[in-house]
């Protein structure tokens, strides 16, 4: 031990992941966003939940299943989704999306089981700010 006073100085060296914006397709940062903002309870699953968040103008962004097989659902959140300008995304199917939004049972492996269809998922508050979120954001404006 030295009594000179001084701290020993501890150099730490970042490395920074280098992981481009692009690297994150859409399908990806959809994910993320989804499991952000069901963790900070800001998802509307289903569609009484997500016609009612749409309506009260609290939804964020719209997901929904290309493989819904009824034409009527469809039609009705995408109109609502224009009505009240929410941007909406489509998934490719309802399994994929049940399962980002929460809807399944996680084994002890990590693998989700008894997954359950969502046809349609509304975000009322982002949480965090992501990676995912920020993709989502560049991807919507370019569109």
């Amino acid at each position: 031990m030295s009594d000179s006073g001084e701290a020993p100085v501890v150099v730490v060296e970042e490395v920074a992941a280098e992981a481009p914006a692009e690297a994150m397709d859409i399908n990806t940062a959809v994910q993320v966003v989804l499991k952000k903002a069901l963790a900070h309870d800001g998802l509307a699953r289903g569609l009484h939940e997500a016609a009612r968040a749409i309506e009260k103008g609290e939804a964020q962004l719209c997901v929904l299943a290309e493989d819904c097989n009824e034409a009527t659902y469809k039609k009705l959140i995408e109109a609502l989704c224009a009505e009240q300008n929410v941007n909406l995304i489509s998934v490719p199917t309802n399994k994929q999306l049940g399962q980002w939004a929460g809807l399944c049972k996680i084994d002890e492996a990590g693998e989700p089981r008894k997954v359950v269809g969502c046809s349609c998922a509304v975000v009322t508050d982002y949480g965090d700010e992501t990676e995912g979120l920020a993709v989502l954001q560049e991807y919507l404006k370019s569109r």
